[in-house]
């Protein structure tokens, strides 16, 4: 698994929302070091992201809140 994925716990990369095993991604856990996650990595939904001046949060319907 991409350090992406293992760091969000499922088999989708949570900013593409494609199966981890499809490629590399380093270019999605290089853009994640600067921005929050846009799918939910255990299911594949499209989250609901607030960014705020002190950090960030996701929301997966199913999963719920992530934060950073």
């Amino acid at each position: 698994m991409t350090p992406t994925a293992a760091a969000a716990g499922g088999p989708w990369c949570d900013r593409c929302g494609e199966a981890t095993g499809t490629g590399a991604h380093e270019g999605c856990a290089a853009a994640r070091a600067l921005e929050p996650p846009r799918y939910c990595a255990r299911c594949r939904r499209r989250m609901k992201v607030q960014v705020l001046p002190v950090g960030w949060s996701a929301t997966c319907v199913e999963h719920g809140e992530t934060r950073g």
